[in-house]
């Protein structure tokens, strides 16, 4: 097999990140590195720790070459960067790595701090960008307009400022449409979200490929600390994540608690609507293993998110270990929980408690998503299943930019473990 060379661009990377999309970009660079590619990872430091990130413990050496990118002056070199839409102090250092790694695949992820459209053309290789946002149509990456509703037309001066961002000017250029031309691939996560692309403006066409997860080396054992019955909350603790709306359904819900996993700039404002109700405890943020132990001890996850996710990889983390799950029936969730068999969608308070109660009370309806959480998590989002669609979809990207080198070692099974 031949070992091929990739550089991933993102803004945030473990241990520099925050939530699941930095996460998920780590978890591809792995996989590479395990079928025997040389991967690059370069992504900017300044980005998190202006945000008051603090960084977290390196893990143990993985494979992957990780370039944090970091200036004298941070702030400075990230505000040009966001009003520019490029890459003003890091170019050169970018062009070095480029040269040095001379790359058969250029993988950009979210790209808006660490260099914006002004990135996207620098380097000859296969260009693939992949949208774990919607910051290609949105500058608050969320379609969460003025920070408190779900948009449904663009009014981003207005919105940027609501959010005390400075607007970005070059989006009003068609600087990033021209940007997006240099790209040979371009992914959505989800149906959803591909569609979301497309009705606020994307030209490009997209391909759907969804996030995965390696099978666990063998079950975690339930948890079995907590006295009482209980349904899941996993996530950051933002208000985009929609938990304030689950806690007037427990004043409903006797029967169960609900335990609150993760951490947040929301949480002091959860812990007070929250109200010192005694069947919502907050337990912060778990090891691994730790919150696979939960998710196999729970009831079922809650997903409440009131904002348009591009996936939603918690509900895959709750397929892998047979844990049924209650989402919004809101952007991605839909098409996940339909295709799982393995949940229930809700939009009112009264199909919140009622799905609850369903999942509670009914052990052979529990035991049924169950068995379809795992048989779907095994059949469309293991590792294996992914990182094989992943391989065609770049064949066919290598095979159309005339690439005929690239696109054999990947029909080949460049992407496949053991090929």
């Amino acid at each position: 097999m031949r070992s091929l060379s990739i550089v991933m661009f993102t803004t945030f990377y473990p241990p520099y990140s925050f939530g699941g999309d930095a996460i998920g970009v780590q978890r591809m660079a792995r996989a590479l590195v395990a079928r025997g590619h040389d991967v690059t990872v370069v992504h900017d430091e300044d980005s998190y720790l202006i945000l008051g990130g603090k960084v977290q413990t390196e893990g143990a050496p993985d494979g992957v070459r990780r370039i944090g990118l970091r200036a004298k002056n941070g702030f400075v070199a990230n505000l040009l960067t966001q009003q520019l839409g490029r890459p003003v102090v890091h170019a050169n250092r970018i062009r070095e790595i480029l040269a040095e790694r001379k790359p058969d695949i250029i993988w950009h992820n979210n790209t808006s701090l660490i260099g914006g459209p002004g990135l996207l053309p620098m380097g000859n290789a296969l260009k693939v960008y992949e949208a774990h946002e919607h910051w290609l149509v949105c500058p608050s990456h969320v379609l969460w307009r003025y920070g408190r509703e779900l948009c449904d037309e663009k009014h981003c001066l207005k919105c940027q400022l609501s959010f005390k961002r400075p607007p970005q000017l070059w989006r009003h250029t068609g600087m990033l449409d021209r940007a997006l031309d240099h790209m040979d691939l371009i992914i959505a996560k989800s149906e959803f979200s591909r569609a979301k692309h497309a009705e606020f403006g994307l030209r490009q066409d997209m391909t759907v490929l969804p996030y995965f997860l390696p099978d666990l080396p063998e079950l975690a054992e339930p948890y079995t600390g907590h006295p009482r019955p209980y349904f899941l909350f996993v996530g950051r603790l933002e208000k985009i994540k929609g938990l304030q709306d689950v806690f007037p359904a427990m004043d409903r819900y006797p029967d169960a608690d609900l335990l609150i996993l993760g951490d947040g700039d929301y949480a002091d404002e959860l812990k007070r609507l929250a109200g010192g109700r005694k069947n919502i405890q907050f337990l912060g943020r778990k090891s691994p293993d730790e919150l696979n132990a939960y998710y196999r001890g729970a009831l079922g996850l809650i997903v409440p998110s009131v904002c348009y996710e591009t996936f939603g990889i918690i509900l895959i983390e709750s397929f892998r270990l047979g844990t049924p799950v209650i989402a919004r029936r809101l952007g991605p969730f839909p098409e996940i929980v339909e295709r799982s068999g393995a949940g229930a969608l809700f939009e009112t308070e009264d199909e919140l408690v009622a799905a609850m109660r369903t999942i509670q009370s009914d052990p052979d309806t529990r035991a049924t998503r169950s068995d379809a959480a795992r048989k779907a998590f095994g059949e469309v989002w293991r590792e294996d299943r992914v990182l094989e669609a992943y391989g065609a979809a770049f064949a066919r990207a290598a095979q159309g930019k005339g690439d005929t080198e690239l696109a054999k070692a990947l029909e080949a099974g460049a992407f496949e473990r053991g090929a």
